[in-house]
């Protein structure tokens, strides 16, 4: 995670980012300490760095490496305001003494796009991240990868439309949810084959990105507004866990976006 020390909406590269309207940088701290804190609560380890001036959005952590297995891929921003982000991370990877770091040739904004759900890597197109870069995540994570294609600008990665709930296992396939409405008509035919018990979100759902949620298996983390999806997710056994992230949400990130997840 990176703390949003710096954060501020200067400019606009996705529909939820308005530079006219007002940003508190002190209240999206406190709601990043509150997220920061309630994974330490539930038992994680939360790694951290440092913050860069006029890099506001470096605190969405999840855009800047895909890690499975121990193995980086790092990112490559199609905004050219992000750009630099992705060379701090990976310097942050090689001083924590990973070794298997890959910089992306193609467009690649890492968990923003790409989701690890156990046993394939599920891997969004259609505003940031190459279609190109999927093969390229396959040959350098070493598993395989499904397509999905994204259509409503308001959902642009594809952490902002699905979310994995809990992983598949030898026996089971993984678990999750998803706005179909954010999806192409062939993607939602192939999510509905690939994972028929899937959690479907509402539109009021995934407006509040209440679908940029993390879980691990048991404890569901989402936005206070999420209600509809929170009741959805606890009578699948899970429990969830809300978070207010209204001054984030100006930036269109919510807590998957502010968290990348190492594997390993």
């Amino acid at each position: 995670m990176c703390e949003p020390r710096y954060f501020t909406v200067e400019y606009s590269i996705n529909p939820w980012m308005d530079p006219n309207r007002p940003v508190s940088t002190e209240l999206a701290v406190r709601q990043w300490t509150a997220l920061k804190e309630t994974y330490e609560r539930l038992g994680h380890q939360v790694e951290t760095i440092q913050p860069q001036p006029a890099l506001p959005d470096m605190v969405f952590a999840a855009n800047s490496g895909t890690v499975i297995d121990g193995v980086v891929l790092g990112s490559r921003f199609r905004a050219p305001q992000r750009a630099a982000e992705a060379d701090f991370y990976r310097k942050w990877f090689l001083d924590k003494g990973y070794r298997d770091v890959v910089m992306p040739d193609r467009v690649n904004e890492a968990e923003g796009d790409l989701v690890w759900t156990g046993d394939v890597l599920l891997a969004g197109t259609g505003f940031r991240t190459d279609p190109g870069a999927h093969a390229e995540a396959q040959e350098v994570l070493g598993v395989p990868v499904v397509s999905l294609h994204l259509v409503d600008p308001r959902y642009y990665h594809l952490d902002v439309a699905l979310f994995v709930l809990q992983n598949a296992t030898r026996t089971s396939r993984a678990h999750i949810a998803y706005y179909p409405g954010a999806f192409s008509p062939g993607t939602q035919r192939a999510l509905r084959r690939l994972y028929p018990n899937a959690i479907l979100a509402t539109e009021a759902d995934a407006a509040c990105l209440g679908l940029n949620a993390v879980s691990d298996g048991h404890n569901v983390v989402l936005p206070v507004e999420a209600t509809h999806l929170a009741a959805e997710v606890a009578a699948q056994g899970y429990q969830p866990h809300f978070v207010d992230i209204s001054e984030l949400r100006k930036s269109g990130g919510g807590p998957k976006c502010c968290t990348m997840e190492l594997r390993g």
